[in-house]
């Protein structure tokens, strides 16, 4: 009948609709406004903990010529990557405790995903990595600066981060391409794989796919670098003729591998798994574990047992304060 719109009509109109849909709400943790100022203090307490205790390491990295060797230059790179992993997620999560106005735009959703999947991703490689340069120093190290020259731990970490990059282009490429039309709400306090795809009104079974099949592909590899090079740790370690040092050296390595356990667990268990199995509320206490509370715990657990560390925070300190009496007393 003439003036009905044709079916190709309703179809742009119907594109049109759902291309319209440009913020999200972040719904994040509900409570009442005593309970988001408690929430509000308690996660600027870390955020800052995170921060300090992350970029004082590379600080101290930096500024210590005992620390210049690869280790400490991958400890260094692991502080700086948490304490930016932390901040993509930690401010606009404090802001949305105490305003009532939780929105993100369609493109800022979009860049904390591919920044949060970045440094994610990268952090699984630099992890493993770590192990591979401890199973150098460990299992032969007169020839522990030869094996892991610039040459060496220089490409290790760039290809890290280019392996974070070249996935997290891909998930929020999948995912932004989507349409979002019965929902701007998303059931989390950032912008997560996950509960972004839960409010698409498309078919997500492909995205799902990906998440499943590149995290699978990503944690196995770097998971079994770590296993096989901790392994050669441990059999160096019991071939030690000295119980002290075994002692203090498995202490030291058994921490580290602590560390690394519950990062690639709590990530193993966000996402590689059935989509039919995701259960947004237990997700997000789980995602404040690895994206929040590990960045935190890192820099105490690869740092709290080395000696080197804490003998550059007495230098260090001990000489801010040694300067700053003499300037006092005059």
């Amino acid at each position: 009948m003439p003036g009905l719109p044709s079916d190709v009509d309703l179809y742009t109109i119907q594109v049109k609709n759902v291309s319209e849909v440009t913020v999200f709400v972040l719904l994040g943790f509900i409570g009442d406004f005593e309970v988001q100022l408690s929430l509000f203090f308690l996660f600027l307490a870390i955020y800052l903990f995170t921060l300090i205790g992350n970029l004082g390491l590379v600080a101290l990295v930096i500024g210590d010529s005992r620390l210049h060797n690869p280790m400490y230059y991958f400890l260094s790179a692991l502080s700086f990557l948490d304490a930016c992993y932390s901040s993509v997620v930690t401010p606009k999560m404090l802001i949305n405790f105490l305003s009532e106005n939780k929105t993100i735009s369609f493109l800022g959703c979009a860049a904390q995903m591919f920044f949060y999947v970045t440094f994610g991703t990268t952090e699984c490689f630099l992890l493993a990595a770590m192990a591979y340069d401890r199973y150098v120093a460990i299992y032969n190290p007169l020839l522990y600066s030869v094996n892991m020259s610039p040459r060496v731990y220089v490409p290790l970490i760039v290809v890290s981060y280019l392996c974070g990059i070249l996935n997290a282009s891909v998930h929020a490429g999948a995912a932004f391409n989507l349409s979002f039309c019965a929902s701007n709400e998303i059931r989390h306090f950032f912008c997560d794989i996950p509960p972004v795809l839960a409010i698409s009104c498309s078919d997500t079974t492909k995205n799902h796919l990906l998440v499943f099949y590149f995290t699978g592909v990503i944690e196995i590899v770097t998971i079994l670098i770590v296993l096989v090079s901790y392994g050669f740790i441990l059999l160096a370690i019991l071939r030690m003729h000295s119980a002290e040092g075994r002692q203090k050296v498995f202490s030291t390595y058994g921490s580290h591998l602590t560390g690394v356990s519950l990062y690639y667990g709590t990530v193993f268990s966000m996402y590689v798994r059935p989509s039919s199995s995701y259960s947004l509320d237990q997700d997000m206490i789980v995602s404040i574990f690895y994206s929040i509370a590990i960045p935190m715990l890192n820099p105490i657990i690869y740092s709290l047992r080395n000696k080197d560390v804490k003998e550059a925070v007495k230098r260090v300190f001990g000489k801010n304060w040694c300067i700053n009496k003499v300037h006092f007393s005059h």
